[in-house]
C-alpha cells in the first residue's frame, strides 16, 4: 500500500450555490428524469447549506445511465463504456446510508488526489478510518455536471461507493470511475476528451485516478 493516507486534492474551482445548481439540474432535464417538478427542486435548494455543498438526486430516482449523457467536456457529451451495460445495477455499499429523500446534499467533497496510485481495495478502509465515505457513481456524475473542471487530464476519480453485488452475495470486481476518454479503441476518435463512465478492477492501481469522497450526506 502507498505510504500516504491523505485524500487531499489540488485546489478546484468552488461549486456554485445550491440555487444555481438547481437551475442547472432543471436546464439539463434531471428533474424530469427524477419525476420531480422544477418547483420541488428549487424549494429544496432554497434551504440553507454550507459553502461547497453539492445537490444530488437519489440514484433510485436518477440512474447513472440517464445522467452520463448530460455531461460535457470540450464540447463532447458524456457516455458509459460499452462493456458496462449493467451500470445501473451498481448500488451503494451496505456500509453507506443515503438520506430517505429524492434530493439530498453532500458536504466536504474531495477528489482524493492524494490516493492516486492506490487500489480501491486499499482506499476504502483508509477513507473509513478518516470518517469519510466514497462517492456513489451518480454523485460523481452530479459533481462533474455542476463543476466540469473537476475532471482534468491525469486527475480524474473513482466512485467506489457504488458496487455490483453478485448472485452469491460477493462483490463484482469492477469499481466505477469517471475520467476523460483518450478516443481510442471502442470509444472512437470522436469521443476524445469526452467524460467517460467506466470501471477498473478493485485490486488495480492507477496513477491518474483519485478516490472521490464526502464528509457527509444530509436530506433536504
Amino acid at each position: 500500500m502507498p505510504d500516504s493516507a491523505s485524500v487531499t486534492s489540488t485546489l478546484l474551482p468552488a461549486l456554485p450555490s445550491l440555487g444555481t445548481q438547481a437551475e442547472r439540474l432543471i436546464e439539463s432535464g434531471v428533474h424530469e428524469i427524477a419525476g420531480l417538478s422544477a418547483a420541488e427542486v428549487r424549494a429544496v435548494a432554497a434551504a440553507p447549506a454550507e459553502d461547497g455543498a453539492l445537490l444530488a438526486v437519489h440514484p433510485e430516482h436518477a440512474p447513472a445511465a440517464a445522467l452520463a449523457p448530460l455531461l460535457r467536456h470540450d464540447g463532447r457529451p458524456g457516455f458509459v463504456v460499452t462493456d458496462m451495460t449493467d451500470v445501473d445495477l451498481f448500488a451503494p455499499l451496505d456500509t453507506l446510508t443515503l438520506p430517505d429523500a429524492p434530493l439530498y446534499v453532500l458536504t466536504g467533497l474531495d477528489r482524493g488526489d492524494g490516493m492516486a496510485n492506490w487500489s480501491p481495495d486499499e482506499a476504502l478502509p483508509a477513507l473509513t478510518a478518516q470518517d469519510r465515505t466514497p462517492l456513489l457513481l451518480s454523485e460523481g456524475i452530479h459533481w462533474v455536471l455542476q463543476q466540469p473542471a473537476v475532471l482534468e487530464r491525469n486527475h480524474c476519480f473513482m466512485t467506489i461507493g457504488s458496487r455490483l453485488r453478485k448472485a452469491n452475495g460477493g462483490l463484482d470486481s469492477r469499481t466505477p470511475a469517471i475520467w476523460l476518454s483518450n478516443g481510442t479503441g471502442r470509444d472512437g476518435r470522436e469521443r476524445r476528451n469526452a467524460p467517460k463512465v467506466g470501471w477498473c478492477w478493485a485490486g488495480n492501481r492507477h496513477t491518474w485516478l483519485g478516490f472521490a469522497s464526502t464528509a457527509g450526506r444530509r436530506g433536504r
